[in-house]
This record gives structure tokens, C-alpha cells and sequence, in this order.
């Protein structure tokens, strides 16, 4: 029998663990990536369909690879995020911002989610996180694509442009970010837009047939994104759908702080969801 030369193998031993760390922080497509530390977790940051995304990459990746996806505000109350990566979870955020979670956004993010599921091999389900107007990136990103998420958690999150920025209900509104609702979905005036019947309080049908767990957490003097035409709609409706969502108040708090002073709550709830996700889609596979 021929012997294969220790020199050699060794020579081969290290190039596969090379490559193997190599396919663990960068896509499989050559792309120019900038590499960075965040909060002590490799990060890197690169371009798809034309705009900056990140990943930051746990030391020991979880089996099936579970991933966390921002809709804004990325490294905002980072405590869940650290704690998640801790756990092998990927975090990863795509920037694009004033497009308010609408049809634009929503064809990035289907971009985005193709490079992190085929090149990354990502999890093929999401834990998604929709801080504030993040809300609308998740929720709308969700209901067109429900069977690719494993949860959602809100964080006095905006369900309806009609609340915020449009200020029609109890809440300031913003006229700003209400010109910027009318430009990045096409209406072309106001009562076109408070017509529009597929705000995520109304189109929520979809993710409760997937049977998407949700979680909200909340102030109940929120004046900026008001509970009640927000997450509290939310709740009422998704419930009446059969769906299941835990809300979590903050009494006497306003639209900030968010978070929690003790994030976990919100760790146990995305890890026990993705988890499951994970684990479910493994039973479906063929053998």
C-alpha cells in the first residue's frame, strides 16, 4: 500500500481548516469585505444589490446556523445581540434607510436573504428584530415571505404608517418621514395613502398561518408609537387569527428606553424559536 507522505497531510490538515475558517466569515461569491470587531465578535461589512450590509460572526457558529436580522438601529441596546452570539448566533443588519419597510426595502432584503441562506448557509428561517420604524421592515419583509421566519420580536415597534409618521391617531407623527411614505410606495397623495390596507396590522393573516410566534415589548405612555394603534391592534388581531404573540409592558414608559433592563426574556425567546425552526426544518428533510 502506497503511504501518503506526514508532510503532505499535514500540508492538507491546514489548508481544509483554513478553508473551513475562511467559509465561516466570508460569502462562497468573491465580494470586497471589510473586516472589523464588534463588542469583542468578528464583523464584516460588504455590499449587496447595490447596499451595505454586516455580519457579525459568533466564535462557534450553532448548529444549523441561527441568525438574527435587524430592521434598523443595528448596535442600538446591543445586550440580546452579545448574548445571542455567545450562543453561536449570527447577527446581520442591511442599511436602507427611508425606505420605511416599503416595496423597495422589501426587494433589498429578499436580496440579501439569498446571499445569507445560499453563500453563508444561514438557517432557512429568520429571527427578525423590529426596533421602532424597524417594525415596518420585519413585518412587511415577514408577511410576503412567512414560511422564511422563525420569529419576530417588536420593540415598540411601528405596525402602521398611519400612526407613525402619519400621525393620524394619538401620536406626534413625524410630516418628514410621512413624505418619505408616500414617495418609497408610490402614492401618489395622502388619501391614497391612508387607504392602503397592508400595513402590518392589517396583513397579518399570512403570519399566522405559518404559526410565526411574535413578541412585543412596549411602553404604554409611548406618544411617539402609541401601544394601542400599534402593538395593541397587533395583539388583538393576530390572536383572533389563532396566532401567538406575548407582549411584555413597560409601565409609565415612554417610546424610550427600549429594550429591557434584563434582555432575557428576549434571548430565550428568539434562541427557544430558531431553535425549533432549525430543528423542525431537519424533520422535513428527506432521507
Amino acid at each position: 500500500m502506497r503511504q501518503f507522505p506526514l508532510g503532505l497531510a499535514i500540508v492538507v490538515i491546514l489548508v481544509v481548516a483554513v478553508r473551513l475558517v475562511f467559509a465561516e466569515s466570508t460569502p462562497t461569491t468573491p465580494r470586497a469585505v471589510k473586516k472589523s470587531e464588534w463588542h469583542g465578535f468578528s464583523r464584516i461589512d460588504f455590499e449587496v444589490d447595490g447596499k451595505p450590509v454586516l455580519v457579525v460572526q459568533p466564535k462557534e457558529p450553532a448548529p444549523g446556523k441561527p441568525w438574527v436580522w435587524h430592521g434598523e438601529f443595528f448596535g442600538h441596546k446591543p445586550e440580546p445581540d452579545i448574548a445571542l452570539l455567545k450562543r453561536g448566533f449570527h447577527i446581520v443588519y442591511m442599511s436602507v434607510p427611508d425606505m420605511l419597510g416599503g416595496p423597495p426595502a422589501v426587494r433589498h432584503w429578499n436580496a440579501f436573504y439569498k446571499v445569507l441562506t445560499e453563500e453563508f448557509g444561514f438557517a432557512r428561517k429568520a429571527a427578525l428584530v423590529g426596533l421602532s420604524r424597524g417594525g415596518l421592515y420585519c413585518y412587511n419583509w415577514a408577511a410576503a415571505n412567512p414560511d422564511k421566519v422563525a420569529c419576530l420580536y417588536g420593540d415598540a415597534p411601528v405596525c402602521d404608517f398611519k400612526s407613525w409618521p402619519g400621525g393620524r391617531g394619538k401620536g406626534k407623527g413625524s410630516p418628514r418621514d410621512w413624505q418619505l411614505v408616500l414617495k418609497t410606495y408610490g402614492f401618489k397623495d395622502d388619501a391614497e395613502a391612508l387607504a392602503y390596507d397592508r400595513n402590518p396590522v392589517d396583513n397579518l393573516a399570512p403570519l399566522a398561518k405559518a404559526k410565526v410566534p411574535l413578541l412585543h415589548v412596549y411602553g404604554d405612555a409611548d406618544d411617539v408609537v402609541p401601544w394601542d394603534e400599534n402593538t395593541g391592534l397587533i395583539a388583538e388581531r393576530y390572536k383572533k387569527l389563532g396566532g401567538d404573540i406575548t407582549l411584555i409592558a413597560k409601565k409609565g414608559v415612554g417610546h424610550h428606553p427600549h429594550g429591557l433592563d434584563d434582555p432575557t426574556p428576549i434571548v430565550e425567546f428568539i434562541a427557544k424559536h430558531s431553535l425549533a425552526a432549525i430543528a423542525g426544518d431537519k424533520t422535513k428533510t428527506p432521507k
